[in-house]
């Protein structure tokens, strides 16, 4: 697998975030019943710095939740014939019931991981409304899932891969395109 294209370097990263971050406070008018709520693994990088931008903006912080997803994917069986799912725990310190969840993931593809979220968060309270925010929505939806929140939108082949590494996991911050 090879580059293709680098499509986000550390600053386009940032200002997407910052972008991100503005329109999260915009569309709630404020963030007084919000939540962000990231999808382990890079989601959470991700939910932690739009939570540093908002209490920049807004002067007050937002809670932070992580999600994790394994238990409620659809695709559990094929990726557990061989061996058990690795199940990290799910850690949100508030009551979503009520509230509006943002969730955060790096990459919107078929809008699987975002059903099994809401599947999840569900099960955890009855959140008033959810929404999603992506850092690159890359399309080929299966599902009627869309972003309300998008860093980038980048069209790809089925073939290809859009690769998110953050500092916290990989020790650079960059979106690139791999081909097949």
């Amino acid at each position: 697998m090879g580059i293709k294209a680098n499509v986000l370097d550390e600053q386009a990263i940032r200002r997407a975030l910052t972008r991100i971050a503005h329109e999260i406070i915009e569309r709630n008018k404020g963030i007084q019943e919000c939540v962000l709520v990231g999808i382990k693994t890079r989601g959470i990088y991700l939910a932690n710095r739009l939570a540093e931008r908002i209490e920049q903006i807004e002067g007050k912080p937002i809670p932070v939740g992580e999600l994790d997803i394994t238990l409620y994917r659809d695709d559990l069986s094929k990726a557990t014939e061989t061996n058990e799912p690795l199940v990290k725990g799910s850690d949100i310190p508030v009551e979503v019931s009520n509230k509006t969840v943002v969730v955060v993931d790096d990459v919107l593809y078929t809008g699987r991981t975002v059903r099994a979220a809401m599947d999840a968060l569900v099960d955890i309270g009855r959140p008033s409304q959810i929404q999603l925010a992506v850092l690159a929505d890359r399309g080929h939806r299966e599902l009627p899932i869309r972003a309300d929140y998008v860093g980038k939108n980048i069209p790809t082949s089925k073939s290809e891969k859009v690769t998110v590494k953050l500092k916290e996991v990989d020790e650079l911050d960059e979106v690139t395109i791999m081909e097949k």
